[in-house]
């Protein structure tokens, strides 16, 4: 359990950059991820060819995990869309409400029951971002769209739950993507024509966050994630993405100053997010500890 912690830790510390390099990358929410995938699949197929681990898995769970990796593609999608229609900091404050979303959805996708005082810690923190979507106008649709993008995380990380042992968590991962990577190809067209853009081809700049996008906070962080999901539960994991935006935030203010954009609403919220986790570390510890 203990190193399943450590590195689930260390994937959420890895996750923390993604806000800041997606607002450094000039395309579009929908092309970066697309571009994000089609690097990371591209990877995986080397690093199995080279290691030959690539694990044979049954058509029925391929087909599962492809429909996990649509989650995880949508996920990716409003996420960066709120950067881009708020910022950093807002985009990764919103998933804070992963942890409610999952202590709703879990128990009714594995069938398990309710926790109240799940659901309770967790409006602590959905408290911190109502607060701040509440006096914040000017973000309110970036707040939107990161909402959405926390209960995809908490849809595809619960499914991710019910299928973690099927394979290695190289060879999840990679059908996964694949299966975002359709879709997202399917549907890029009709993106593409709502949504038009001037910039299809990533610019030299954008390649290299790209690459460090999909190698570090993609391939390794993922592994890690999947790695430590078959020894902790689903809500354990998204509670711990809580610490997401902390390292987020931090970068972004260090990167961009954001702070002299937010206003002192945003600390308000945030704080009650922290507390929120702090709460729950707590009630973990003294419930492993009895």
């Amino acid at each position: 359990m203990k190193s399943a912690l450590i590195k689930l830790h260390i994937a959420v510390f890895l996750w923390g950059f993604t806000g800041v390099l997606g607002r450094l990358i000039q395309l579009n929410e929908g092309l970066l991820v697309w571009y994000r995938l089609i690097i990371t699949i591209a990877t995986l197929f080397f690093i199995f060819s080279i290691k030959k681990s690539f694990e044979k898995i049954e058509i029925k769970s391929k087909l599962k995990l492809m429909g996990i990796g649509i989650l995880v593609a949508i996920h990716w999608v409003f996420f960066y869309g709120s950067i881009k229609y708020a910022n950093v900091s807002i985009s990764l404050i919103c998933l804070s409400c992963i942890a409610f979303f999952t202590s709703l959805l879990e128990p009714i996708i594995v069938k398990s029951k309710f926790s109240f005082i799940d659901i309770l810690l967790s409006l602590v923190g959905v408290s911190g971002v109502a607060l701040i979507f509440h006096f914040d106008n000017k973000y309110r649709i970036g707040i939107l769209l990161g909402l959405v993008s926390a209960a995809f995380s908490a849809l595809f990380s619960t499914y991710n739950k019910k299928n973690v042992n099927v394979a290695n968590s190289q060879s999840i991962m990679f059908y996964e993507l694949v299966g975002g990577l359709v879709f997202l190809s399917l549907l890029m067209p009709l993106y593409l024509k709502y949504l038009p853009t001037t910039q299809l081809i990533p610019t030299a700049k954008d390649i290299v966050w790209l690459l460090l996008l999909s190698w570090v906070c993609t391939v390794i962080a993922m592994d890690l994630s999947l790695q430590a999901l078959k020894k902790v539960s689903a809500f354990t994991q998204n509670l711990t993405l809580n610490l997401e935006p902390v390292y987020g935030i931090v970068l972004a203010f260090i990167i961009y100053n954001e702070q002299k954009e937010l206003s002192d609403t945003f600390y308000y919220g945030f704080a009650l997010i922290i507390l929120s986790v702090v709460l729950q570390m707590l009630r973990i510890a003294k419930r492993k500890s009895v």
